[in-house]
């Protein structure tokens, strides 16, 4: 069975740079694992550790139950898919294809069928003849996850293999990727910082920050149970809301709303609210646990209206609703309520879920 297994996995460059800091994970046979976060988090060093193209200060990488950190990239059997897909200019798509077949020393024969085989399934046999610079963006794309899928290897690497394409380009061989992959065995493991692109097509997503890992969880966990302020943060467009409030006995206090308290964050003197927009409700006027607010700014998203809307508590902040465009609202100051059940709470000062 393929399986690929970091076990604390370390890179440390100087004491001041440690990009990735004693990580553990597994991604098992047809899971498809985003390592998602920010610039600077660790994920392309990850991907880069697995890959044999940098050696890890302490820690293993195990592919099918083998230890392979000291061996070289060509003996791990992995492929990669790079941002810049990496295509030989003067070869043709076929020729591209078979380079790294080539390069293993199979058989012509063998060659052949694997690339008949790969060009059908990615719809690449009318372009088998053509150069890269005779290939569109999502062509090009095409041609380099067909040069991995020939080789058969025990695990996919991608990195940011969508961020050179249009946003239509994008979402359109979004969905093609998704497809091709359900359809592996073998373990991938895709990197990006764009957030759709890891709700979307993984199984398992790893957010990090800072080198550690912040969660491991399924898209939807990770979205409707954050394990921490920063995740809850990080996930989801437009971003949640996070206000730092008051406690009083088993409610918190964000002006005059009082919103009870999980059982976990209970006996706090403050803690961070977590709401998302699409959880913040106009409300009438008469509804005593509302709050009101001003709004001074709206941003039309099409099929939503994103108002950011100034507070009246003190010091003043900014709540985030986002509405249904056919959901009207007269004048600049609204009232608002909140649906309790989507309601999230972290500490004010670790920043865990409570």
């Amino acid at each position: 069975m393929a399986k690929l297994e970091l076990r604390d996995l370390n890179k440390t460059y100087t004491p001041t740079s440690v990009p990735v800091k004693d990580l553990s994970l597994s991604v098992e046979e047809g899971e498809f694992l985003t390592l998602l976060g920010p610039s600077g988090c660790g994920k392309s060093t990850i991907l880069r550790l697995i890959a044999g193209l940098e050696q890890p200060t302490r820690g293993q990488v195990m592919i099918q139950g083998r230890n392979v950190s000291s061996l070289e990239p060509g003996e791990r059997n992995i492929a990669m898919v790079f941002q810049s897909y990496a295509l030989y200019p003067h070869m043709t798509v076929h020729e591209n294809i078979a380079s790294g077949l080539k390069l293993r020393k199979l058989a012509d024969s063998d060659i052949q069928q694997r690339i008949a085989e790969t060009a059908k399934f990615l719809g690449l046999e009318d372009l088998l003849d053509r150069k890269p610079s005779q290939l569109s963006g999502g062509q090009r794309q095409r041609v380099a996850v067909a040069r991995a899928l020939v080789r058969r290897p025990d695990v996919f690497l991608l990195d940011e293999p969508l961020s050179n394409l249009d946003a239509l380009l994008r979402e359109r061989v979004r969905a093609e990727l998704k497809q091709l992959f359900s359809a592996q065995k073998a373990p991938v493991v895709y990197v990006t910082h764009d957030q759709t692109e890891a709700m979307t097509l993984s199984t398992k997503v790893a957010v990090l920050y800072d080198g550690n890992l912040q969660q491991l969880d399924t898209p939807q966990r990770i979205y409707t149970l954050p394990a921490n302020q920063f995740v809850a943060g990080f996930i989801g467009s437009p971003q949640m809301n996070l206000l730092t409030v008051p406690c009083q006995g088993d409610y918190a206090l964000l002006d005059e709303m009082k919103i009870p308290l999980s059982a976990g964050a209970r006996g706090q003197s403050k803690v961070v609210l977590g709401i998302r927009p699409e959880h913040v409700r106009l409300s009438e006027l008469e509804d005593l646990n509302s709050i009101q607010g001003t709004i001074y700014l709206v941003e039309n998203l099409g099929m939503h209206n994103l108002l950011s809307v100034r507070l009246k508590n003190q010091p003043p902040e900014t709540l985030r609703v986002l509405l249904p465009t056919e959901q009207t609202w007269s004048g600049e100051t609204i009232n608002l309520s909140l649906s309790v059940e989507h309601v999230h709470w972290f500490d004010a000062n670790s920043g865990k879920r409570l």
